[in-house]
């Protein structure tokens, strides 16, 4: 019997989000949590509230997970941003539970394979896909088909003498262009005594800050924001002239919060990706955002599940 429905989860390092993906790749029924410290069993809860009502419909569960993973055995090789889920199989964390086929892949490659499958993606044949949040990652697709490989993006070092990163590299570009480090920049110069209206946030509580909060200094004219979302976004054009410079591809397709700075941050991206990138591929790509959004991730991994579900 044809399932009507899989699961997509975004298993990401600031929020959780598990939906109901039809066979037309439409969202449903979305659920979503923050991360926290135990994430397994906010995984569980999540799954448990849309494989409980809609279990014999679900044809599979597919999960778009942070960090290096291992596709044969659904382990999750190394997370920067979630360090509880290292080394665990989250395909045998599963299955005995939910009966249906688990499918575990990076949550950029994820999110790439959406856009491809049902997003900006559909109509180009060669894109690098680069998600913009809590860290920062990758997903590559040549000739209509996602490439296999961990498309690391923001563990590529764009500073030799850079600080340490949780993933054993230094400089890489997750350290200067990811909401952490937006947060984590915005903080420091804070903590110096520089002049800026975030200082005024939650009750002089400046460690609370977010990266929307960033943005919305930067739109009312806080200086220090806007240089911060700048410094970010030239950062983030290194790594996009990489990309291209690497892949030749059609398009760079962005995903992620951050993209809601378009106007600031991603525009100092483009205008570095060009100064950078060798002009005859920079001239043939276009740099655009992904119409999924935070739906891209799980519209991708349900449509990874092998169908007919073999389990």
């Amino acid at each position: 019997m044809t399932k009507k429905y899989a699961i997509g989860v975004d298993l990401g390092g600031t929020n959780i989000r598990a939906s109901l993906i039809t066979s037309g790749n439409e969202v449903m029924e979305k659920v979503k949590e923050p991360t926290g410290k135990d994430p397994l069993a906010v995984l569980h809860k999540l799954l448990d509230s849309l494989y409980t009502p809609y279990g014999q419909e679900v044809g599979g569960i597919g999960i778009a997970a942070a960090g290096l993973v291992d596709r044969e055995s659904g382990t999750v090789l190394l997370s920067p941003n979630i360090p509880a889920l290292n080394g665990v199989s989250l395909t045998a964390e599963l299955e005995g539970k939910y009966d249906t086929c688990i499918v575990v892949e990076n949550d950029a490659n994820a999110a790439a394979y959406g856009e491809k499958v049902a997003g900006a993606g559909r109509d180009i044949g060669s894109f690098v896909m680069i998600t913009l949040g809590t860290g920062i990652g990758g997903g590559i697709v040549i000739r209509g088909e996602l490439l296999p490989v961990a498309a690391e993006v923001g563990h590529m070092s764009i500073n030799a003498e850079g600080p340490p990163c949780p993933c054993g590299n230094v400089g890489c570009l997750e350290l200067y262009a990811s909401a952490t480090a937006l947060i984590g920049n915005a903080v420091a110069e804070l903590e110096r005594g520089t002049t800026s209206i975030l200082k005024d946030l939650y009750n002089g509580n400046f460690y609370k800050i977010s990266a929307e909060d960033i943005y919305r200094g930067a739109l009312e004219g806080d200086p220090l924001s806007r240089t911060i979302l700048r410094e970010a976004g030239k950062s983030l054009g290194i790594g996009i002239a990489s990309m291209i410079n690497l892949f030749s591809p059609d398009a760079v397709i962005l995903t992620g919060g951050l993209i809601g700075a378009w106007n600031i941050y991603v525009d100092a991206a483009i205008k570095e990706a060009a100064k950078r990138a060798m002009k005859e591929l920079y001239s043939r790509v276009k740099i655009i955002p992904s119409s999924l959004g935070d739906d891209a991730g799980m519209v991708g991994a349900a449509r990874l599940i092998p169908h007919p579900c073999a389990k």
